[in-house]
Parts: structure tokens; C-alpha cells; sequence
């Protein structure tokens, strides 16, 4: 949950001047964020890519036989990737999800920012420090850690299923 630490109002209450004992300026927090957010369209789409990709091959019925270079290709051009944007996760640097229980769980990191993203916009709506929603929090998600379907426990705690807009958001892609 660090998006508390990285949050303007705790900023205020933590980050002071060692000498001054001055709160940061608004000014500096303004360029954390916007550092914060730079060149995350190329970074999610990259990763984004990477991540179908994953699912490309773990989806696939039959044996997948020839040039695995001509089938990342296809895989790629199917989702519309531009030239532009060239893939850093190619096929050879997968071996950890063919080797390890790992199947088709790429998208595992993207999805768990878009809960932690949903999470900390559940607290923003009332106030970071709502005991109502750290309590939901903590009864639904974790206490019960890996005890139930994720989904459930998720929409328990929430009320609602996650929604991605605020990962978009904090990632500056609103």
C-alpha cells in the first residue's frame, strides 16, 4: 500500500526539511507526480503486450511448430503493437513461465496494480484513514489471505467489482 506514502496529504504530515522542520512544497510534490506518470503509456502498453503474448501461447491448442520468432510476430501484429514499441519481454526472456507453475500469469502484475490502484481509490472516496473501509479491508482481504476466491473477497471488501480507471488515473492516462 504504497500509495500512501506517495499520497500529497501524508506527504504534508512526513516529508519535512531535516533542518527547517518546513513541510515539502507543493511544488516538489507536483513534480513527484508528474515524474510519476512520465512515459507510462509506452511502459503499459509494453507490458501490456508482453502480457497477451504470454496468453497467446498458453491459449494455443495445438503444439506450436516452426519460427517462435514468426509466431511473436503474428502474436503482436494481432493486437495492433506498432513498430514502435518493441516488446523488452520477448519469448526467449519467458522461460520462467514455462518452468515454474507460472502458466499464462503474466498479467498477474497488471491486474494486482489495478486492485491496488481500486483499493487505495475506496479509502480516497471517504478519507486515507477511514476505520469503516481499513476494517472491510482487513476482515475481507487480509485475514482471509488465500482462503477464497479473490474475487469474492474482493467485492466483499469493496462493494463493487475493480475497476482499472484508476490505475489509468495514477498512471497519468485518464
Amino acid at each position: 500500500m504504497e500509495n500512501w506514502a506517495a499520497d500529497a496529504s501524508v506527504l504534508k504530515e512526513y516529508a519535512k526539511h531535516y533542518k527547517t522542520k518546513e513541510a515539502i512544497p507543493d511544488s516538489l510534490i507536483a513534480k513527484m507526480e508528474k515524474a510519476g506518470t512520465f512515459d507510462q503509456g509506452f511502459a503499459t502498453v509494453e507490458y501490456l503486450a508482453a502480457s497477451l503474448l504470454d496468453m497467446n501461447y498458453h491459449a494455443a491448442t495445438a503444439p506450436i511448430k516452426g519460427d517462435i520468432n514468426a509466431f511473436e510476430k503474428e502474436s503482436l501484429k494481432k493486437i495492433g503493437l506498432i513498430d514502435a514499441i518493441i516488446p523488452r519481454y520477448r519469448s526467449t526472456y519467458f522461460r520462467h513461465i514455462f518452468e515454474g507453475g507460472y502458466s499464462a500469469g503474466y498479467y498477474a502484475y497488471i491486474w494486482s496494480e489495478v486492485l491496488d490502484s481500486d483499493a487505495f481509490a475506496a479509502f480516497k472516496e471517504k478519507s486515507l484513514y477511514d476505520q469503516t473501509t481499513a476494517d472491510s479491508f482487513r476482515r475481507n482481504i487480509l485475514e482471509k489471505g488465500g482462503t477464497g476466491d479473490p474475487a469474492e473477497m474482493y467485492k466483499a471488501f469493496r462493494g463493487v467489482d475493480p475497476d482499472p480507471k484508476y490505475l489509468l488515473i495514477k498512471r497519468g492516462l485518464n
